[in-house]
């Protein structure tokens, strides 16, 4: 079970290393059977990004075994300019959208995190020392927090593990991959994941929810 599933990348239209085909590429190789592009992006480039790497994910997974899903990833954006930017790269296609949580290793504006969950994105991504309410607030409205494999994103995973357990919200692994060295193996996958505290069937169900997501973009 468990061809690896990644909802969190990044390509050149933000700060990348790779273009589209070849990040999808290298992700095929490593045994992945999806993979969401979701550049950082604001109101300055969610038009310029959102357009091009849906092209590219479209022609790529007619051709190749492996989902393809256009995303993006709101940034440093100011919490009360959330929810309009959220609609927009909806309507301009958005498979899955991310919001830049508030991780404790960048100057994230407070109340990222609620932003985000009351406008129902799909992933809060390293939500950081998310508080208690907000989890709960996560788990009611559908909103699936991440455990990241990316080092300093990291730090909090078990943190946001033990409120999700407690409060019964959905979780999902990504890599916030930048650069072809960052892609996982799912033995390592398992391993980050047990290393957050998490029980097997606990990882099991996480990286179901990675499938739903899949289906549910679909």
């Amino acid at each position: 079970m468990f061809p690896v599933i990644d909802l969190h990348t990044h390509s050149i239209f933000s700060d990348g290393e790779l273009i589209p085909s070849e990040l999808i590429r290298r992700a095929m190789a490593a045994g992945y059977r999806a993979i969401a592009i979701t550049d950082h992006a604001d109101h300055s480039n969610l038009d310029f990004i959102l357009p091009r790497v849906s092209k590219a994910c479209r022609k790529i997974s007619e051709v190749y075994p492996i989902k393809a899903l256009a995303g993006i990833e709101i940034t440093h954006v100011p919490p009360v300019l959330i929810p309009g930017l959220v609609k927009e790269a909806r309507q301009l296609g958005a498979k899955i959208v991310v919001i830049h949580g508030e991780t404790i290793v960048e100057p994230v504006a407070a109340g990222t995190n609620r932003a985000a969950i009351e406008a129902r994105v799909d992933i809060l991504a390293h939500p950081g020392l998310i508080t208690p309410d907000l989890v709960k607030k996560a788990a009611k409205n559908g909103v699936f927090l991440e455990i990241t494999t990316r080092q300093g994103h990291g730090y909090t995973n078990g943190h946001v593990a033990r409120l999700a357990r407690e409060f019964k919200a959905p979780l999902v692994m990504n890599t916030d991959s930048h650069a072809p060295r960052d892609l996982v193996t799912l033995e390592m996958a398992r391993k980050i994941a047990a290393g957050a505290g998490l029980q097997p069937d606990e990882i099991k169900e996480m990286f179901r929810n990675s499938e739903k997501l899949v289906r549910r973009s679909l």
